[in-house]
């Protein structure tokens, strides 16, 4: 009779053990849902960004190259502007440097005359102090005491005859290279007056031009500043070396009868249509110009 009662309380004692990690289970199941949901959007957000990247690509591009192809038709009227000034300007800067040359020289040719002018001014000096000494060895010798003290005074001067000589010879010489100096000073100052004349009158015949053009080129010239803000460094620099290196100065051209614009040679079809993919820019395979289409020239006008 005293087994009995003990076995179910020691029956009814693991039966609340067991109970209580079933609570828990149930307790910590919930809390792990909410962690995989908040997963799951995160992974499906970057798969949509490269799309929306790729059509910004696009659009760039295609304004890239509507803003070079308006670029040049700007810089190709500039060009038509400056070559209504024909040659002047480098007519006018050729005067001016030949008016500089002219300057130089008659400074350095003012220079040489002033020393020959020093130069004959000695001379006289020195024919004058050998006429002193001559005069002065014709009173020594009349006080002389012996023919050797005559001879030496004779032959003093005769030495300053010969100075004299030379020296007048000298003058003779400085004073005609003088007067060819001075004449090819007369010279060279009717020639400079004459291209000073020259250069005015060029100077103010391209002073008129420029008025008359001058506003229209600036406005030009601020088109052409805007234009460039939609351009990269890299291109420009690319746009500035061919606009250099062609002779008509036409970087970027049409797509004109299946040719080049600018050298006129055949472009296969894969490239034209690429060109009108407005994916890329391209530039011709012998010429290197930018090439665009039809679409780019009728999005500008």
């Amino acid at each position: 009779m005293a087994k009995t009662p003990s076995s179910p309380i020691a029956t009814s004692k693991p039966s609340k053990l067991a109970k209580k990690p079933v609570v828990k289970e149930a307790e910590a199941a919930p809390a792990e849902q909410p962690v995989a949901e908040e997963k799951a959007p995160v992974k499906v957000a970057p798969k949509v960004r490269p799309e929306a990247t790729d059509e910004k690509t696009e659009i760039t591009i295609e304004k890239k190259l509507i803003a070079l192809y308006n670029l040049q038709q700007v810089d190709s009227q500039i060009d038509k502007i400056r070559i209504i000034r024909g040659e002047l300007p480098l007519e006018v800067q050729d005067l001016e440097d030949e008016i500089a040359g002219l300057e130089t020289r008659i400074e350095n040719y003012n220079q040489e005359t002033e020393a020959m002018e020093r130069s004959i001014t000695e001379k006289k000096n020195a024919v004058k102090d050998a006429l002193a000494m001559i005069k002065k060895y014709e009173e020594q010798q009349m006080n002389v005491r012996n023919n050797r003290e005559y001879d030496s005074l004779t032959k003093e001067i005769e030495y300053q005859n010969l100075e004299i000589q030379l020296a007048e010879k000298r003058t003779r010489e400085y004073q005609a290279n003088l007067e060819m100096k001075k004449e090819e000073i007369e010279h060279y100052e009717k020639q400079l007056n004459d291209r000073k004349n020259d250069l005015e009158i060029k100077r103010n015949e391209l002073d008129d031009i420029i008025a008359e053009t001058e506003k229209e080129e600036n406005e030009l010239i601020k088109v052409s500043e805007n234009n460039t803000q939609f351009i990269e460094e890299r291109l420009l620099t690319a746009y500035s070396r061919i606009r250099k290196n062609a002779r008509n100065g036409l970087a970027v051209v049409q797509i004109e009868r299946d040719a080049c614009g600018g050298c006129f040679n055949k472009i296969p079809p894969q490239h034209q249509l690429d060109i009108r993919m407005h994916k890329k820019i391209i530039v011709c395979e012998y010429c290197g110009r930018i090439l665009v289409d039809d679409g780019i020239v009728n999005a500008i006008h």
